[in-house]
């Protein structure tokens, strides 16, 4: 699977993204829709932040094409052209990650250069939308721009207590802002992932003054937006503002949410940079394309054994195909562990199905010697790292438990696939699920029967569940459907 993985830990924005898709590998000639619909050019410039070699994007304002608006200042001159926030700023005020020299308010360290706030018209929602439909664009990439400025709309409409039909954009109506969405479409289709991920998104810290009064950073529409994304955010490292709007929105449209860079064979890599120096860190966005393993399809996850079907490229660190087990993938995996000293068996038996309600991939009950030398259970679960916070959550819910232990580690885990053959069962025909595991190769060397519908079958032909079990695993390893042997 073709994964486009990034690496959020000094956040993002809109310019950020655009010189980190350039620099791992997409082409910067698809923007041409962009700079024949507004009066706007692209630049990407070598540069190097804390000793690492970035990708500058910049998106350059034609004063001979526009139309008249007013503009707020150059949109080269230094400034990252994200336009900070989806409010206006109060007077005197400049957000301040595109000044080298730092003197700006803390806070708002993504953002342009002083005396720029967005070049270009101050648009509502429909007029966004009238613009980007009047692009010559692919259908898919138009499709995914409006979705973009639909979740910014949703998330600036939230924040004011408004409706999206009469929301306005401030900084994300600006020319440079529609182009760094746009942009950004165009780009990731022309790097086509499969897949595109991203580690839990630094926001900074500190505050920022809006005409609306001073808040903290994230700004009101970056949670807005968190809400409505399948990542994490996180705070820090700096007192400044790292998570844009437009940035978030992006990243909520196309990335899902890892807990770190997942496994895979990188084929390129870059980074995007932000206006502003740090003393002590790179103030990049790091981009990595590259091959992992196709996630396990869901059927395939359902029922059966204890060690239930692999995570695939799950969403917490993905998955690692390895030559030495033919047949396996090799998956990061968490285990939670905790005693119990007053679980009652009611309780116990409701567990499993709890837990893997709340992403457990395997859990096991063992009996075993508490403190003061009660009689107890240790309560073993094995999860993808991603889903670690949340089957913790529900164990201390369902337990009691004060605590639990956790530790990380590998599993291989077969290539597996559910088919289903059909039984005649005393007198009528029934569907069973069989489990196939599959070697390198496609060839299979084990067959399962799903429980469930074995018993299902057995039950209303009243026959053992085990006979049912082993004709429809004998059907599957056959090819055949079972229909024309006779009713057991």
């Amino acid at each position: 699977m073709r994964t486009l993985a990034f690496d959020g830990r000094m956040g993002a924005a809109g310019d950020m993204l655009l010189g980190a898709l350039v620099a791992a590998g997409a082409d910067p000639a698809v923007l041409a829709p962009v700079e024949e619909a507004l009066p706007v050019s692209y630049a990407f410039d070598p540069v190097v932040k804390n000793g690492v070699a970035a990708t500058d994007a910049r998106v350059v304002h034609d004063e001979a094409r526009d139309d008249g608006a007013d503009s707020g200042g150059s949109a080269g001159d230094g400034g990252q052209q994200e336009r900070s926030h989806d409010h206006e700023h109060a007077p005197g005020h400049t957000p301040g990650h595109g000044d080298a020299d730092g003197d700006c308010p803390r806070g708002h360290d993504h953002a342009h250069a002083d005396g720029a706030e967005g070049h270009g018209h101050t648009r509502t929602y429909a007029e966004v939308v009238d613009l980007v439909g009047g692009m010559d664009l692919p259908a898919s990439v138009r499709e995914e721009a409006l979705a973009t400025f639909e979740l910014l709309g949703e998330a600036e409409a939230a924040v004011h207590g408004g409706d999206l039909d009469d929301t306005a954009f401030h900084e994300v109506g600006a020319d440079d802002a529609v182009a760094d969405v746009v942009g950004a479409c165009l780009l990731l289709a022309d790097l086509a992932p499969d897949r595109v991920v991203t580690t839990p998104l630094a926001t900074g810290g500190g505050d920022v003054t809006f005409s609306h009064g001073v808040y903290p950073v994230p700004v009101p529409a970056v949670v807005e937006l968190a809400e409505r994304a399948d990542w994490s955010l996180r705070g820090g490292p700096l007192e400044a503002e790292l998570l844009t709007p437009t940035g978030a929105a992006i990243l909520a449209r196309a990335a899902e949410g890892v807990d770190r860079l997942p496994s895979l064979r990188v084929e390129s890599s870059g980074y995007g940079a932000g206006g502003r120096e740090f003393p002590d860190r790179p103030n990049v966005l790091r981009a990595l394309v590259g091959e992992a393993p196709a996630a396990e399809p869901a059927d395939a996850r359902a029922g059966g054994a204890t060690d239930d079907a692999p995570a695939g490229t799950d969403g917490a660190d993905g998955t690692d195909a390895h030559d030495g087990v033919a047949g396996f993938v090799r998956e990061d995996v968490t285990v939670l562990e905790t005693n119990l000293d007053d679980a009652t068996p009611e309780l116990l038996g409701g567990l499993h199905e709890s837990l893997r309600a709340a992403g457990a991939l395997d859990v096991t009950v063992l009996p075993a010697t508490a403190k003061k030398s009660r009689p107890g259970h240790l309560v073993t679960v094995v999860c993808a790292p991603a889903d670690a916070p949340a089957v913790v959550r529900r164990l201390a819910v369902e337990t009691g438990t004060l605590g639990v232990r956790e530790t990380g580690t590998r599993r291989w885990v077969a290539e597996r696939s559910v088919e289903t053959v059909e039984l005649r069962v005393g007198g009528a025909t029934h569907e069973v699920g069989v489990k196939v595991a599959r070697a390198t190769g496609g060839d299979a060397y084990d067959y399962s029967a799903e429980y469930d519908d074995a018993a299902a079958a057995a039950r209303e032909a009243d026959v053992p569940v085990r006979e049912v079990m082993r004709r429809a695993e004998a059907a599957a390893r056959d090819g055949a459907d079972g229909c024309d042997r006779d009713g057991v």
